[in-house]
């Protein structure tokens, strides 16, 4: 009997099912898993799928973040008040527009990991939601990822943190502005530069939304692709392993509560860590 072929190598053949849970060690599939999706190939192959209508999804998701967290935060409610119903029906209400590159890691999941294969009628409901939600959860680490790259530009380029586009756009829209009347001043840019220290510019609102509006788009755009350089580092470190290892768990019982991963919370603290900077600097101006 030939051997199955190591996932971690490539892809699969054409009509050869990945490996099931009667034919390997759980621990082995879900390493073969991490190698194969995760890894930088593996990844590279799972983000073609994002060259196309993703690019426009992955902005509306980033907005529609805010409304999933509060719709698992009222499961969670509804839970701990005993109200199972609410609960249930909150708890599978798909927020997010569902993208290809979810939909491809989706298909990997149910044929690795359940035994009917990625058949959607043979799939419970309580399983179906249970990867969903994982793969929900690796936009969450994507918008994380974007969000240091945003504080990391912030301090490199303005000395200031800036942990997202609330915050930086009015940064950036004042420095280039400033560059702009600084270069035009009629008595030189040396005293342009110290005629506007001691005045500041006028920005115009409309101004300041145009360049968070571009900065939004450039954003979205490194958080589709974010998951380049993120899968292989939780790879390694082991993240992946471990993540897939409590969503084995999870379909194993077909327990699919109104649970919410720790990645969503972070996502949002971000978000509002963002909002209250800007108001931050709005009082002291």
């Amino acid at each position: 009997m030939p051997a199955h072929p190591d996932p971690s190598t490539g892809p699969l053949p054409r009509g050869h099912r990945p490996v099931t849970p009667d034919a390997a060690p759980q621990a082995d599939r879900i390493d073969a898993f991490v190698a194969s999706n995760f890894g930088l190939r593996g990844t590279l192959r799972l983000h073609r799928h994002a060259l196309g209508w993703d690019l426009l999804r992955a902005p509306v998701n980033v907005l529609l973040a805010p409304v999933f967290l509060l719709t698992r935060l009222l499961a969670l409610l509804c839970a701990l008040l005993r109200l199972r119903r609410p609960a249930r029906w909150l708890a599978a209400r798909r927020v997010h527009l569902r993208t290809d590159v979810a939909r491809e890691l989706d298909s990997a999941l149910r044929e690795t990991f359940l035994p009917d294969g990625p058949d959607a009628v043979a799939v419970r409901p309580a399983q179906a939601r249970l990867i969903e939600d994982y793969t929900a959860v690796r936009s969450a680490v994507a918008e994380i990822c974007t969000t240091l790259v945003v504080l990391a530009l912030g301090y490199l380029l303005f000395r200031t943190p800036t942990p997202g586009i609330v915050s930086l756009a009015p940064i950036v829209s004042e420095q280039a502005v400033r560059s702009e009347v600084v270069s035009a001043f009629p008595f030189g840019q040396g005293l342009g530069g110290l005629w506007y220290g001691v005045f500041p510019v006028e920005l115009p609102v409309w101004y300041v939304v145009a360049v968070g509006i571009g900065l939004a788009m450039a954003a979205s755009l490194v958080t589709t692709f974010a998951g380049l350089v993120a899968d292989p580092v939780q790879a390694a470190l082991g993240i992946h392993r471990r993540r897939l290892r409590r969503l084995v768990a999870r379909l194993d019982a077909a327990a699919a509560g109104p649970g919410l991963a720790g990645e969503h919370v972070l996502a949002r603290i971000a978000d509002l860590t963002d909002i209250g900077t800007s108001l931050l600097r709005l009082f002291r101006a």
